[in-house]
Order: structure tokens, then C-alpha cells, then sequence
């Protein structure tokens, strides 16, 4: 749409007669870093309809009646999904129905409100329950119609062991049929055969609407209405399997979804069974509103009918979006602002920077046209260069109605408040078996203190952990308690468990942190003997060198005890694994002890078998990860602790020893080997470089930041030239990979969001610059860092890091979830992408694979990131 007719449909909307009168909300773009939204609402009892039809008369005038007849049309547009202005109806191109993005899909008025739309078998399903295999999907332009055959069940998804997903008797084949008609969508659900007689009353057509933004509003159903609340109310009732079920807030033939908000306003008709409405959160944390309808008996044809009627506002378009970072800049950094508008927005209108005056207001520093980037997913880009402006000071960019959060430009932006709270709180909090103060605060008790059980063999957990035909040691028995694992370590992610290769990774990031850095911050206080920390109060020595230690700690006791690295330390049960907030309620911290009965304990054991397990693998990869660990661990830890020093090294290079399949966890074997010579300075990890000098060249994307560290001592020049070599056509392809988007990285996410992939990314440019400085340059560090602080796609503009920046992620999936709340320094994977092209980055806490935080760099890598940014542009 033009900015003409744009221009004058907000001329229209704008003049108010005494009849009807239409209320502009506006969302404040100062406070939230959202786009500014126009929603018109209906005052009076008039439903503003001589203003749509002025509308709709502008509409013709100005543009072509195919222009018009489409945008009034849901059609199927190029990247096969339904698209009208305002929009967008997406069927079985997403691939993660337990994420809530899968099935059918509606985007209303920018905003994703629906999804799952598919036959489930229980009314409100959580993660580990049945779901279809999708066998086929087909697209027709023809029909405006796309059809998705399906089948229960599907046994990729089934896991054999304890708390498998637990799919009945049940062979059902069907297909799904979504068509556009009009601005309608047509559901229809053909089976293949009837239900069974003993299934009928228990499948159904479920649709998942979006909670967070129905909080407070209405809904109509058979003659019934109420809100959507904000907590989930009862009641609840016990099927006949046992399973407590929500009790539908009402049922009939027609839902009427937020009636008095025109940006959300849905209408879902069925015209075979009547519909259910029920709150999924009743029976799962993360679970969303559902409206459902049951297949009924002997239907095959047609066996559900909806009509779904979302209101897209007339000529709704996307407004602008400016994405800055939301800590600011240092003055010699390049300076970007990346303005995002809807695809068809061709204008290219003026961009201000403006600095926040100390007495009030702003002052103008520099404007003018955006350049035209080009087209990315959905949007279109533009760019506006800034990197002149160099005074100090706090600044906020403007493109027409959008105004970003207020961002510093100074020597000092990245020295206080940026890194700091993955120190002073994210680690702390994630700290196994410790308790964690803060003032007048407990963010948990010491926990897990009954750490672990050998897992039993051939023994495969739900969170994918496999235990094979033997536990791998000769020290302990299935079952038996592995001692010295009941401390260290930190709870990874929102499931609390511990993974080697995080645990890990995790070391090895805050020793190279430690080491590039000179890292000596402290403001926390950990006794390992008391099992106590606490936040904001130093103890006098380094925090990074006491997290290592405790990292260190979780390594060593399985190698002390095992006699090799453990795979993982997780709960045994389901109900322990969903388990949100306290972690000391996870388990009773007593030893489980097979003599004692169940509620029978003594002051050390029970008779409770909830004590975490234990798994062991053979994997090399893993492996790697932790003798590189332990091996730079054992290099920052010397003055500090010289007898864990010792151990640590020691224990590396036994674990070196250990044989295993060489073809696997080339990079990893590698950098372990770095990491030894450079501990060690013994001539054989030098020689294990020089011996695989034509796989490190062939592999020099993986493995050339890591030989980088040690460049200068390599004897071998010609090695050391063919590497160079390596590393300037890779940077080339870097280079051309940063073109494919406008934030000058490449944004790739599978499921989850791409935030800690770039960070990784962003370390390993670190550490390319300083060993091949005129090769590799900082920009793409820079890029990667400012990516995680705001310069991302979508609508939501926040810092990945939570408490970091103006706006940032504080409602994200950590421990205090439940509570829609964030632990500070987390970093969040952040924005993902609904396929097939609509970037997302909710500001809701159970949605894991955007706000989920997890160990092994994720929050580290960020920290490493804004430390190095202070380095190269402060010239250390």
C-alpha cells in the first residue's frame, strides 16, 4: 500500500464525528521497544462501520481491484502460506509442536495468537505425550487450499524405557485441509477409517491460543462468556485414567475470541461438535488457552468443520522498527542503525539521532535518509550510518513514530553493568549443590546433596540420556551412589541437570576469560566447605576463579570416582524433571538406602529412591571437552589452588590416555591438545598438531581459532603459512556470509534462536583477530555482540541478555520462571523463527527455545564477548 493511502486512511480514522468515535492506543515505543500499534475501538456501540467503508472507497480509488480483491482475499502466496494485510495463516511448515509452533498457525496483526491447530488425543497435551507423524503435505494454488496427511503413531517419537511417551492402540490415518475463502479459513479434518469405538469421546481437533496477550480479555461461547484469567482456576476433574483434566470453561457451536480488541478479535465456528474452551495451564506450566473440538462417532468425511474468522484490521501494515544496541556504542565503533518495515514499504523516509539533553528533551545530532538494505524474511531493511558521532553521552534513534530506548555512546559502555551480572548473579544462582544468598534473599537452598545413582544399563531416560549393556567402570554398581558428585557443578538450563559438555565448556570459557582478560572482579562469596554463597558480598578473591573451581570440582569427582567423565547427572522422574523453582524440593538430599522403607530416613540416607542418576558414554567429543577443561583450569588455578591445580592436569592427562575412536571429535581432540602443550609444554601434544597438519588446514573453520592461541610457538613455518592461507579464505566466506542479513551476521536458527551460536561465533572471531590481525578483523565480533543486545529481527528489540540494556529480556525460562521473572547475566537463545519467515521473540517465560538459559557459554560466551569489545576498542 502506498504512503498516500496510508496517509489518508489515518486521516480518516483520526476524524471523529459525534457518533462514533475511535480511540488511537498506542503502545509507547519509549518504554517497551515495541512498534507503535494504531488499534481502533469502538466506542458508543457503534462498530465504526461508515469508517471502513471510507476505508474500502480509498482503498479503490488508489489502487487496482486485483490489488484490492487480494488483500480482501486470504490467498497462498510464494512461500506457501495464506497472506492478506494484517494476516498470515501458516499449515504444517513448523516442525515443534512441543514449542508450541507446528500445525496450523495464525498471525494476526503481526502477532502469532494461535498454533497446533492438528487431532490430539488428550485435551490438553504437554511435552511428553502423543503426537502425529506428519507423511505428506501439499500445496495448491489452485484450490487456495493446503492438505497435510498425517498418521498416529508416530514412533519416532516414542522412547522406550522409564516414562516413555505412552501412545495407545490406536492406528489412525487422516488428512487436514486448510483453505482461504474470503478472509475465512476453512478447517476441515477427513479420516481415513472411523474412530474405534473405545477412542471415541477422547480425539479431538485442538487449536492453542497464545495466553499472554488474552489475559484480561472476553470471550463468548454457547450462551456463556467470561475473561481469560490470568492464573489458571478450577476446577479439575480425574478421568477414568487417572489423569486430572481441566473443566472446560464452556462449550457450543461458536467462540468469539477478544470481541473488543480489533487487533485480536477471532471468531472459530464449527460445524460438526461443538467446541471446548479449556486453559491448558491447568495441567502444564508452559501450556496455552485451548479450543477443541471431538471427532465424532463413525465420521470419516468431514469429520471436523471450522470456520475461523481472525479480524485483520483494514490496511494494517507493519510499522517501523529500529534496532540499536540496547547498551550503546564505544566512540570508534562502527554505528549502525537498522530500521525493519513492512515488505511492501518501499518509502525510505528520515532517520534522527538524537541526544538526551542532561535538562529535559533531546537535540537533534545528525538525520537523513536511510539507505535501502534490501529484503530479509518478511521485512524489508534499511541502514543509517552513525559511526561519526563520538561524544559522549545517551541517545535515542527515530524513524517516523518509533523511538528507540535511550543507548550510551562512551569509552566506559561496555566496563560497568554489561558483563558484570553473569558473575554477580547468573552463575551464582546456577551453583549445584550450594545455597545462594542475596541480602534478605534465598535464591535456593543447598540441593541435591544425594547426588548420584549409577543409572541402570541398557536404561534409556526421557531427556535422551542412554545408558548401553555396561556402566563403563569397574568401581561402581547400577545403582550403587557414585561418591564425590554431590558437589560442584551448575544447574544447566531450566531442568537442572548436568552435562559434561556443558560443565565443560562452562570451565573452559571463564579460565580463557580469566586468561585474555585478566579477569580478578570480585563482589560474591563462595565457601565450599560451608556450601554457602553470596551475592554482593567480596571475599577477596577472583569470582571467574572461584566459579572455575566449582566447575572443576563436578569433573574431577566423576573422574575420581568413575575413573572417566561422566555423560550427565539428571533427576529419575518425570515429575522431579518438571519440577519449577526451589531446587532443594527436587529430591530429599538423603542417600537412597534399598533397606529402608519408602518415608523411613536417618540423618544421612532414606528410603526415598529420588536421588539424581549418573550416566556414562563413550564419546570423544565429550571427552575432549572435558580434558580441555581441565587442562586450562589447571593453568589459572595454580596460585589460587595449587593442589586442585595439580589434580587437574594430572587427571587430563590420564584421560588423554584413554583410548578411543580417533575418527570422532576432531576439533575437540585438537583443542584438548592445545591446551595440554600450553600447560604443559610437552613436546607430544606439539607433535599431535604437526602430525594432523592437513585435517587442521582442511578443517581450519573448527579448529584455526584454537591453534591461534599458540601460533607464535609453532616451529614449523610452512605449517604455520598453509594456516594463514586457510584462515583468509574462510574469513572471505565469513565475510560474504555476513551479507546475507542486515545485521552483518548470518541468522540460521533450526528450532531454537540463534543468539548462542552467534555468541560462539563472535568468541572464536576474538581470538582469529589477535592471532591473525591482518587478516581477520573485529567487525564481526562487534556484530555478533550487538546482535545478542538488540540488533535482531522482529518486533521485540530486547537485550537477549536479561538486565542488561535499556530493555531486556525479563521474563525469560530460568529457575524463577513460574514467577515471570529472570535471573540477571542469563542470556537467552533468543528470537526464533516460525517457519517459513516470522521472526518471534515472545515475552512469555515457558516458551524454552527463545528465553531459555543453559550452561556451557551461553551467558559466559556473552561476557567474554563484552570484555573483548572493551579490549580492542579501548586499544589494550
Amino acid at each position: 500500500m502506498s504512503g498516500l493511502v496510508r496517509q489518508q486512511i489515518y486521516s480518516l480514522k483520526t476524524n471523529r464525528s459525534n457518533h462514533a468515535k475511535i480511540a488511537h492506543t498506542t503502545t509507547m515505543s519509549t518504554k517497551t521497544g515495541y512498534r507503535n500499534r494504531i488499534q481502533p475501538v469502538a466506542r458508543n456501540g457503534f462498530r465504526c462501520s461508515m469508517i471502513l467503508l471510507g476505508v474500502s472507497v480509498l482503498l479503490l480509488f488508489n489502487e487496482t481491484p486485483t490489488q484490492n480483491a487480494q488483500q480482501l482475499t486470504l490467498r497462498l502466496n510464494d512461500q506457501e502460506y495464506f497472506e492478506l494485510p494484517g494476516l498470515n495463516v501458516m499449515a504444517f511448515q513448523d516442525i515443534y509442536p512441543e514449542g508450541h509452533q507446528a500445525g496450523v498457525s495464525i498471525i494476526q496483526n503481526g502477532v502469532r495468537v494461535a498454533t497446533n491447530g492438528d487431532l490430539r488425543l488428550d485435551p490438553t497435551p504437554g511435552q511428553w505425550q502423543p503426537m502425529p507423524k506428519q507423511d505428506k503435505r501439499v500445496v495448491s494454488k489452485e484450490k487456495n487450499e493446503i492438505t497435510a496427511w498425517l498418521s498416529y503413531p508416530d514412533p519416532s517419537r516414542n522412547r522406550t524405557g522409564f516414562n516413555p511417551i505412552d501412545y495407545p492402540d490406536l492406528n489412525l490415518s487422516y488428512q487436514v485441509r486448510v483453505r482461504g475463502e474470503g478472509q475465512q479459513l476453512r478447517i476441515t479434518v477427513d479420516l481415513d477409517q472411523p474412530l474405534p469405538t473405545s477412542f471415541v469421546g477422547k480425539v479431538g481437533f485442538n487449536f492453542e491460543l497464545y495466553p499472554a496477550n488474552l489475559f484480561g480479555k472476553s470471550w463468548y461461547l454457547g450462551g456463556q462468556s467470561g475473561i481469560f484469567p490470568r492464573q489458571p482456576n478450577g476446577p479439575d476433574v480425574t478421568d477414568a485414567n487417572g489423569e486430572v483434566q481441566p473443566v472446560q470453561l464452556a462449550t457450543g457451536p461458536r467462540l468469539s475470541v477478544a470481541p473488543e480488541v480489533d487487533s485480536q478479535r477471532m471468531i472459530i465456528e464449527s460445524t460438526t461438535s461443538d467446541l471446548q474452551l479449556l486453559d491448558g495451564r491447568n495441567k502444564h506450566n508452559n501450556g496455552w488457552f485451548v479450543v477443541r473440538s471431538l471427532v465424532p462417532a463413525n465420521a470419516t468425511k468431514a469429520a471436523i468443520e471450522w470456520i475461523v474468522s481472525p479480524h485483520a484490521i483494514p490496511g494494517w501494515t507493519y510499522q517501523p522498527v529500529v534496532h540499536v544496541s540496547q547498551v550503546g556504542y564505544h566512540p570508534k565503533q562502527r554505528k549502525f542503525a537498522i530500521i525493519e518495515v513492512d515488505g511492501s514499504d518501499q518509502a525510505s523516509d528520515t532517520f534522527h539521532l538524537k541526544r538526551v539533553s542532561e535538562d529535559g528533551g533531546f537535540e537533534e545530532v545528525v538525520s537523513g535518509p536511510a539507505t535501502p538494505w534490501g529484503k530479509f524474511l518478511r521485512y524489508r531493511y534499511l541502514r543509517f550510518d552513525f559511526s561519526k558521532v563520538e561524544k559522549p553521552g545517551m541517545y535515542v534513534a527515530e524513524y517516523r513514530n518509533f523511538r528507540s530506548q535511550p543507548f550510551q555512546i562512551s569509552t566506559d559502555v561496555y566496563k560497568r553493568g554489561v558483563w558484570q551480572p553473569v558473575l554477580e548473579y547468573f552463575l551464582p544462582v546456577q551453583m549445584c549443590h550450594m545455597r545462594v544468598e542475596q541480602q534478605y534473599r534465598v535464591w535456593h537452598g543447598a540441593c541435591h546433596l544425594d547426588d548420584a545413582r549409577m543409572a541402570d544399563t541398557n536404561y534409556n531416560h526421557f531427556d535422551g540420556y542412554i545408558q548401553g549393556p555396561s556402566t563403563l567402570t569397574d568401581k561402581v554398581k547400577s545403582g550403587e551412589t557414585v561418591p564425590q558428585l554431590n558437589v560442584g557443578g551448575w544447574h544447566d538450563a531450566g531442568d537442572d541437570d548436568l552435562r559434561i559438555e556443558s560443565q565443560a565448556d562452562e570451565v573452559s570459557i571463564l579460565a580463557s576469560a580469566y586468561e585474555a582478560f585478566a579477569l580478578d572482579y570480585d563482589d560474591t562469596s563462595i565457601d565450599q566447605a560451608k556450601r554457602l554463597t553470596k551475592i554482593h558480598v567480596p571475599d577477596k578473591k577472583p569470582d571467574a576463579l572461584q566459579q572455575v573451581e566449582h566447575g572443576v570440582l563436578t569433573i574431577l569427582g566423576g573422574y575420581r570416582s568413575l575413573g572417566r567423565v561422566y555423560r550427565g547427572i539428571i533427576v529419575p522422574t518425570l515429575p522431579q524433571y518438571v519440577l519449577v523453582g526451589e531446587e532443594t524440593n527436587s529430591t530429599d538430599n538423603l542417600f537412597y538406602d534399598a533397606s529402608l522403607r519408602e518415608g523411613q530416613r536417618t540423618a544421612t540416607h532414606s528410603g526415598q529412591k529420588d536421588d539424581r542418576l549418573v550416566f556414562t558414554e563413550e564419546n570423544p567429543s565429550h571427552e575432549y571437552k572435558a580434558i580441555a577443561a581441565l587442562a586450562i583450569a589447571s593453568r589459572v588455578l595454580t596460585k589460587f589452588n595449587s593442589a586442585l591445580a595439580k589434580e587437574s592436569i594430572d587427571a587430563a592427562e590420564q584421560l588423554w590416555k584413554q583410548k578411543r575412536d580417533l575418527t570422532k571429535g576432531f576439533a575437540e581432540r585438537m583443542n584438548a591438545a592445545v591446551e595440554l602443550w600450553s600447560t604443559t609444554h610437552k613436546s607430544e601434544y606439539l607433535d599431535v598438531l604437526l602430525s594432523n597438519r592437513k585435517e587442521i588446514i582442511a578443517h581450519a573453520d573448527q579448529v584455526a581459532w584454537s591453534i591461534g592461541r599458540v601460533l607464535s610457538l609453532i616451529p614449523d613455518k610452512a605449517f604455520v603459512d598453509e594456516l594463514r592461507a586457510a584462515v583468509a579464505a574462510n574469513f572471505a566466506r565469513t565475510v560474504e556470509q555476513q551479507r546475507e542479513t542486515p545485521f552483518g551476521v548470518p541468522y540460521r536458527p533450526h528450532i531454537w534462536g540463534a543468539g548462542w551460536d552467534l555468541e560462539r561465533f563472535g568468541v572464536e572471531q576474538y581470538y582469529l583477530h589477535r592471532a591473525f590481525p591482518d587478516i581477520v578483523n573485529t567487525d564481526y565480533m562487534l556484530n555478533a555482540l550487538n546482535f545478542v543486545l538488540g540488533v535482531h529481527p522482529g518486533e521485540n528489540t530486547a537485550s537477549f541478555a536479561s538486565g542488561v540494556g535499556s530493555r531486556s529480556m525479563t521474563v525469560a525460562y530460568g529457575i524463577n520462571r513460574a514467577d515471570w521473572s529472570y535471573i540477571p547475566g542469563g542470556v537467552a537463545s533468543g528470537t526464533a523463527l516460525i517457519r517459513p519467515d516470522f521472526p518471534e521473540l515472545k515475552d512469555f517465560p515457558f516458551l524454552w527455545q527463545q528465553g531459555e538459559y543453559v550452561l556451557g557459554g551461553g551467558s559466559s560466551n556473552f561476557m567474554f564477548l563484552v570484555l573483548a569489545a572493551d579490549q580492542v576498542l579501548n586499544g589494550k
